[in-house]
């Protein structure tokens, strides 16, 4: 396959071989976007962390005027136009903000629900009498917003949902009556983004503010983490809401709600991230500061390995991020966002990436579940108090494989996506794998590999090409059946996931290695080589197990026997290359790369 650049249809990265000098890296910052993620810190620094024992108690007066100063300082309007008092910054910046802020642990969740799923809505959809009404607002913290979508009843199944809005006789408002279950920020938001049918059918978006009349709340969730974030139900009792509060138009509230979960999946992947070099963080410089058997336990190398795998994975995940941040500035950043047509714009570009967002919202709470876990066994017995941070980015860290869509949700979307793209025309994913099949049958293995990373290429090739035989298998046995088969569907999506994180490691060490040479990116080259050979490793085990589900007898014998000698491959000392990880992190005691 011919390199590509890394742009254009969503989900191409499976089936083409990517240019490195294409993507965005964290390895390139701008002199103003490191001004940016200082003034994050800071921030978080000078007025979180004082009086984070406080937050953690849910102290909605104190949120709210920590909301308040964040919006004087500009972390709230980021993703809004200047034309509405925003920043109107670039993915890449205010993701940027997002993984910084994730150390104000349940603030950062306040403040996400707000900059995210509450604030873009209005800002990808709405008018601009809409826009000029409430997004100055928004941005300056003086209004704080929340996203109403889930109910009692309906989770993942959003399209159930049972509340519903009617129209008056005159048109000049939607009355609205239903619940909403989960809602972050309710004890304090002013403007909520609530989903209802019209006329019981009709999926559709309203701007609800809090003082209309008929509005009310249930009382706050206790939660198992995040704390000091508000959870409550939100109440509607025949609210009245002005026919021009309705978010676009009748009947695409679907379109606002999936699209707008795709920023919100992808901007949960940077909190995950910035969570995760924090948990390191606090790790590595408990494991130095704890003695035992007369040393400190950072000198043992189980303990060591540890520190590595964490940071392997922290690597790997900010190399997915900023990748997938530079490709949606690329459709972002194209949009009149005062144009009549902004709304479909908006949702053609977000759309375009909804497999990658997934991706990392998979990828990005399982590694930080696995990075706080890890944590809290450094910590041993300590890690089990409260005293000690660990805890609670351990307890904060479950609701991530919640928050935004199950990770099983996200597994089933991920696969359907690219299929049901294929079918439409506009990826040639069947024609690939239909391709394939000859190449594979004669493929021949026993390539020799000399350069730097030049093997770990070949197994990003090699991997693609597994999931073809995998994906192709199934396609051809389910045809339209295949979304019934839901054990299969989490099968490629696993594999889409792990190359998605193998290659974004790679393209990234491969780009920092031609721009800063070989000793510089020696730590990272290590990383991607072992990240690339362990997830090869599950990449095979994943096809093999979807191969034995979709073939059998002779069908079966032979395609395994095509996989076998697609994954040969020469064996190495990982066990020496994590200790050398490890001495980076332990030395600097945070994240090294």
């Amino acid at each position: 396959m011919a390199k590509s650049a890394d742009k254009g249809i969503g989900g191409s990265f499976i089936i083409d071989d990517i240019d490195f000098l294409s993507i965005v890296t964290p390895d390139e910052w701008t002199e103003e976007q490191r001004m940016i993620a200082e003034m994050t810190s800071d921030f978080v620094e000078g007025e979180i962390v004082p009086v984070d024992e406080e937050l953690e108690k849910l102290d909605y007066e104190l949120t709210v005027k920590l909301m308040r100063k964040a919006g004087e300082v500009g972390l709230l309007g980021a993703d809004v136009p200047e034309a509405y008092e925003g920043l109107g910054l670039d993915k890449v910046s205010s993701t940027l903000i997002s993984e910084r802020l994730s150390k104000a642990s349940s603030f950062a969740l306040t403040i996400g629900a707000h900059v995210g799923i509450g604030t873009l809505p209005i800002v990808y959809f709405g008018t601009t009498d809409q826009k000029t009404k409430y997004l100055p607002d928004l941005a300056a913290g003086r209004k704080i917003a929340a996203y109403c979508l889930t109910e009692p009843s309906s989770g993942s199944d959003a399209l159930g949902a049972k509340t519903t809005a009617v129209l008056s006789e005159d048109g000049k408002h939607y009355v609205l009556n239903g619940a909403k279950q989960f809602i972050t920020n309710a004890g304090f938001a002013d403007i909520f983004i609530v989903y209802a049918k019209v006329n019981g059918n009709e999926f559709s978006t309203f701007i609800v503010e809090r003082t209309m009349g008929g509005v009310s709340f249930g009382p706050e969730e206790k939660k198992m983490g995040i704390k000091g974030s508000s959870t409550r139900p939100l109440i509607l009792e025949d609210v009245k809401v002005p026919a021009e509060n309705l978010l676009w138009e009748v009947g695409k509230g679907h379109l606002i709600a999936f699209n707008i979960l795709n920023i919100g999946r992808f901007k949960l992947a940077s909190g995950c991230l910035g969570a995760s070099k924090q948990a390191i963080e606090l790790s590595a410089k408990y494991a130095n500061q704890r003695t035992q058997f007369g040393k400190p336990i950072s000198s043992f190398p189980l303990v060591g390995k540890k520190l590595a795998e964490m940071n392997i994975r922290a690597y790997v995940l900010e190399s997915m991020v900023y990748r997938t941040a530079g490709l949606m500035d690329a459709r972002l950043g194209q949009i009149d966002h005062d144009s009549p047509e902004a709304g479909v714009q908006s949702a053609k570009a977000i759309a375009e990436y909804a497999i990658e967002c997934s991706i990392n919202k998979v990828f990005g709470s399982e590694a930080l579940d696995f990075v706080a876990d890890e944590g809290v066994q450094i910590h041993g017995g300590y890690g089990f108090i409260q005293e000690y941070k660990i805890e609670r980015i351990y307890r904060d860290s479950r609701i991530n494989r919640i928050f935004e869509g199950t990770n099983e949700i996200n597994r089933l979307l991920i696969p359907g996506t690219l299929i049901k793209r294929a079918m439409k025309g506009e990826l040639p994913l069947l024609q690939k794998a239909k391709a394939l099949q000859s190449e594979l049958l004669q493929y021949v293995p026993g390539q020799t590999f000399e350069g730097v990373l030049e093997e770990e290429e070949h197994l990003v090739a090699t991997a693609k090409k597994i999931f073809l035989m995998a994906g192709g298998a199934a396609v051809q046995k389910y045809q339209l059946k295949l979304e019934q088969e839901q054990e299969v569907l989490s099968l490629l999506a696993d594999m889409m996931i792990q190359i998605f994180a193998m290659e974004s490691a790679l393209l990234r060490t491969q780009k920092r290695i031609s721009k800063q040479g070989e000793q510089k990116a020696a730590t990272a080259s290590l990383m991607t080589r072992i990240f690339v050979h362990e997830a090869f490793e599950n990449i095979e085990a994943f096809a093999k197990e979807a191969l034995s589900a979709i073939d059998d007898g002779d069908a079966l014998r032979t395609q395994l026997s095509v996989l076998k000698k697609l994954t040969r491959r020469t064996a190495w000392n990982t066990i020496q290359a994590k200790r050398q990880i490890a001495a980076q992190v332990i030395q600097s005691e945070k994240f090294a790369y």
